[in-house]
């Protein structure tokens, strides 16, 4: 497992862990703590930024545009626009609204959140005229399917995506059955949102689990170390966990040191079994 990898083409040696922003900007009182914890990542390499125009409505972005403010240079920064905005002119009024929010006059990775209703063919066309702009450097998409991403490839500049970003833990594992392995057939990188899996019974399940924190226990680190390394572990797999104070951005960067044996992932695996069959693909 390598630390830094040419993700999206890029000259600049992207890390395989990033920094997520999702719940980030929504009080102002965090505000200070959560531009303090992205820069503290980019200190430490994690110089791969993931923000949303839907987030906080913006607010997130603002926090972005804060924390990268003077060091925009140093990082690889990605936003996401809502379905019904990535066509013909509302594309560039709301990518114009993240860069302002940012703070930048560009952004390396515009990803379109999700499928709509928005024919692939008009968001090829919005994203190829942004890109001819200078307004962003590259477009990817943002959860979808195995099923998708084939109609996806067979439109004309369709192959142009540079990532498909999904949910993916060591809870959920669908993607593993067919999407995980096509995107690494046409040497498509995926983003890992969530990979500590989102807050709430599932995310406990696996902070708790027995195995999880026996491996934990035995290697010196933390369980969410663990299942970092774990989404990481094979190539073409970024994660972009969220960490909103400085200790939890160290722990996460920490983590891209951790090496899984074959015997800690067949545990893994036997604790939580890879898909047998096709599965939805998981959404949250």
């Amino acid at each position: 497992m390598a630390t830094v990898t040419h993700f999206f083409s890029h000259s600049t040696p992207i890390p395989v862990i990033g920094q997520g922003t999702w719940y980030m900007g929504e009080n102002a009182t965090r505000r200070r703590q959560e531009v303090n914890a992205l820069q503290r990542g980019i200190d430490l390499g994690l110089t791969l930024i993931d923000t949303a125009e839907m987030y906080a409505d913006g607010g997130a972005e603002e926090v972005v545009g804060e924390a990268i403010r003077g060091r925009r240079d140093e990082v690889y920064l990605v936003s996401k626009v809502y379905p019904w905005n990535a066509v013909g002119f509302r594309a560039h009024e709301a990518c114009e609204a993240s860069l302002k929010r940012l703070g930048t006059d560009y952004l390396d990775l515009y990803l379109l959140h999700w499928r709509a209703t928005v024919p692939f063919e008009e968001t090829i066309a919005a994203m190829e005229s942004l890109i001819a702009q200078g307004k962003i450097g590259r477009w990817g998409v943002s959860n979808l399917d195995t099923e998708d991403m084939q109609s996806l490839w067979k439109l004309e500049g369709g192959k142009a995506c540079a990532t498909n970003q999904v949910l993916y833990h060591l809870g959920s594992r669908g993607i593993e059955y067919d999407l995980l392995p096509w995107c690494a057939q046409h040497d498509l990188p995926v983003m890992a949102y969530c990979p500590l899996a989102q807050a709430g019974r599932l995310r406990e399940a696996l902070l708790h689990h027995p195995v999880v924190k026996a491996i934990a226990q035995d290697k010196g680190i933390s369980v969410a170390q663990v299942l970092l390394a774990w989404v990481i572990r094979n190539p073409g797999v970024l994660a972009i966990p969220k960490a909103a104070t400085i200790a939890h951005v160290e722990e996460n960067a920490a983590a891209l040191e951790v090496r899984l044996t074959a015997q800690e992932m067949a545990l893994l695996d036997e604790a939580f079994p890879p898909p047998h069959e096709k599965m939805p693909l998981d959404v949250v």
